[in-house]
């Protein structure tokens, strides 16, 4: 679970058009909101943002000081410039440190290159790259790891069964909506994480999936352009 971040962030007084200003100055403005607080606009050094965000994701609490106030929170959104890529906005969401969260975690593979079957010259490719669990948020772990060290032939995979998760962390388990009530429901933990590939085996499936995917253009191409809808809720970042 690791050390958790501190943020000192200064409250921000400049709203609207004139938040450009700010991004001018090197200055990303944002919001923590959440329930039982007013929110509050805020505003941090850009290069300090970047780094926050690439250490915490949106899966890691991070400690938050506003002139005397202090909270967790975690980051909700962020927003970048379409064309350069830079921060223009963030969203803390505070949490109450006893109350369970769900958070999105990524998936760490161990043992890579040194498993039986990639020294025989298989492939260990990675199906699941994160998973929704619930703890408590000071308990969320950094990522979910899981051994590949004992693959070794064409065929054998790993699931999620074979996590062993830290304690007070559970995965979330969702209901499919779908099939009779007396149907067994898949686990969460039946999903797979890795499996092994012989090379050519691999290559051809990677070019059966292209093709697939062409296939697919063409029809919509000869059916007309399909209508992409669009999201126009900018309230937040104001």
């Amino acid at each position: 679970m690791g050390d958790k971040l501190t943020l000192n962030l200064d409250e921000r007084t400049v709203q609207g058009k004139k938040v450009a200003l700010l991004r001018q100055e090197g200055l990303v403005p944002g919001v923590i909101y959440g329930p039982g607080i007013d929110p509050v606009n805020i505003q941090l050094e850009v290069n300090v943002m970047e780094k926050a965000y690439r250490q915490a994701g949106t899966h890691s609490p991070v400690h938050l000081v506003v002139g005397k106030d202090k909270m967790i929170a975690m980051i909700k959104e962020v927003d970048r410039d379409p064309v350069r890529g830079t921060l223009r906005h963030i969203s803390f969401h505070a949490v109450n440190a006893k109350e369970t969260v769900i958070a999105e975690i990524p998936i760490r593979l161990t043992g890579q290159g040194e498993s039986e079957a990639e020294r025989n010259g298989l492939v260990v490719l990675q199906a699941l790259e994160k998973i929704e669990v619930k703890a408590l948020p000071m308990n969320l772990p950094d990522a979910i790891e899981i051994s590949i060290l004992d693959l070794k032939e064409a065929g054998e995979k790993l699931t999620l069964a074979e996590v062993t998760l830290p304690e007070g962390v559970e995965f979330v388990e969702h209901d499919s909506g779908h099939g009779d009530d007396d149907e067994e429901k898949p686990s969460v933990t039946d999903q797979m994480v890795a499996s092994v590939w012989e090379p050519a085996a691999l290559q051809a499936a990677n070019e059966s999936a292209a093709g697939d995917a062409e296939d697919e253009s063409e029809v919509t191409s000869e059916n007309g352009t399909e209508e992409v809808a669009v999201n126009e809720d900018e309230v937040a970042k104001s």
